[in-house]
């Protein structure tokens, strides 16, 4: 009888598991600079116009804000809005980036990464550590993208367009790095233009596959050619022909579709009550849409926070319909590395060359079915000290040594584990599992 009810436990949960679902996202640059150093020619008083923008954010009930030149008003915005989950400050000028995010969704892996490159010959942007966030965004279970803030370097003097043009590419790096296999969202104020010639916005399509929102809705798939007339928005614009440096670039993953569906530019949602702007910025609004992919279900990770990503998904999808030939555990004192041979030859290897190798090649039918995984601390941080695998044929591969802080994780029903996710360097920082439809 127990066997049965979590048989059909497994069923209930899996059919109730949300496949599909929408959100929304806008970038807003706050000009939040205090006036001394800039007044953005803004009427009015700006801590009372960033205490309406907060409200505003909320009253519209935004899904996922990206906002910038949240420098000395920051307090002000937080306290006139009711997002869940938001960002902590990194401070005032010139100490903070002025990049912060507020979302409905929570998310992990934060990270604040500064430009490698600044120019101070238009504008003062080697001030403040601007640079860009990451972070990755839970939509639902099993479904998550990861989150970029930018704030690029402004100026189009040479020392201005090659900085900035740095800076796009160090985004780029960073995700064929960070987000493999990941489904994307980059959202910030580019400061770049299609129209001008030395930049780069074209980059993100061309390196990793993602999509300009704009140019997707409001342009028909087709970008201005450089060197042509821009044609010029007004604040708030009441066309999205026009172009504005503030912009949002996206792709899906193999794992779940995502689609644009709405492009605006909001600046008559983010007004004064008297009607005055209140941002140099007109704030980007998108509408998306996403849905599983259900050949492919990605389970929960555990483990720490460092090492270098690693996502089989890719590789997995290339394969179509994958079956695990063989696993290797590799560990001693701790979970070296782990590996995976399909059934096409494949091999999917992730960790160091410690520790000691151990095999267990599948028979014809046999799938992978499960795994105990256990963490401890190395040097401060945490790592994966063992892990047990089992079939389905109730075989099992042990390597490391098991700690009491250990975790059980399951294929969903109807489901096998093919290949992994998680964070590595010498040994599995963090390890999580693909499933493929049985």
């Amino acid at each position: 009888m127990a066997s049965l009810l979590t048989a059909l436990f497994g069923l209930v949960s899996l059919a109730s598991a949300q496949t599909a679902g929408t959100f929304n996202a806008t970038t807003f640059n706050v000009a939040g600079l205090p006036p001394v150093l800039n007044g953005n020619d803004i009427p009015g008083d700006k801590t009372t116009n960033t205490a309406r923008i907060g409200q505003l954010l909320s009253q519209h009930n935004i899904d996922i804000v990206n906002v910038q030149e949240d420098f000395n008003f920051h307090a002000t915005l937080y306290a006139n809005n009711d997002h869940p989950y938001r960002t902590a400050t990194s401070g005032g000028v010139p100490f903070g980036s002025g990049l912060n995010t507020l979302s409905n969704y929570n998310w992990t892996n934060f990270q604040r990464v500064k430009w490698n490159v600044c120019s101070n010959f238009d504008s003062a942007d080697c001030l403040t550590p601007k640079g860009f966030t990451f972070m990755r965004v839970t939509l639902a279970d099993g479904v998550s993208l990861d989150a970029f803030n930018l704030h690029a370097d402004a100026g189009t003097s040479a020392a201005d367009l090659k900085a900035r043009a740095a800076n796009i590419q160090q985004v780029s790096d960073y995700i064929k790095t960070h987000s493999a296999g990941n489904a994307v969202l980059v959202f910030g104020d580019s400061n770049t233009r299609y129209t001008r010639a030395d930049d780069n916005p074209g980059l993100f399509s061309k390196e990793n596959g993602m999509t300009d929102a704009w140019v997707e809705l409001a342009k028909g798939g087709v970008p201005p050619a450089p060197g042509s007339d821009a044609l010029l928005c007004s604040n708030p614009s009441t066309t999205t022909d026009c172009e504005i440096v503030d912009k949002m670039w996206y792709r899906g993953s193999p794992a779940f579709a995502l689609n644009a569906t709405r492009f605006r530019y909001a600046g008559n949602m983010f007004l004064q009550a008297d009607g005055n702007i209140l941002s140099d910025h007109d704030p980007v609004l998108v509408d998306f849409e996403w849905s599983k992919n259900l050949q492919w279900s990605i389970g929960e990770s555990f483990g720490g926070v460092d090492g270098t990503w690693f996502n089989d998904l890719d590789a997995l999808s290339a394969v179509g319909a994958p079956s695990v030939a063989s696993l290797t555990l590799r560990g001693s004192e701790r979970l070296d590395a782990i590996s995976a041979t399909l059934s096409s030859g494949t091999v999917l290897s992730h960790g160091g060359s410690g520790g000691t190798a151990a095999t267990l090649t599948l028979d014809a039918g046999e799938t992978l079915k499960s795994a105990v995984l256990c963490r401890g601390n190395r040097n401060g941080k945490a790592r994966i000290f063992s892990a047990t695998i089992t079939t389905s044929k109730s075989r099992t591969l042990t390597a490391g040594k098991a700690t009491s802080d250990c975790a059980t994780i399951t294929a969903p029903q109807g489901y096998n584990m093919v290949g992994f996710y998680g964070h590595d360097g010498d040994e599995i920082d963090k390890l999580g599992f693909i499933y493929s439809r049985a």
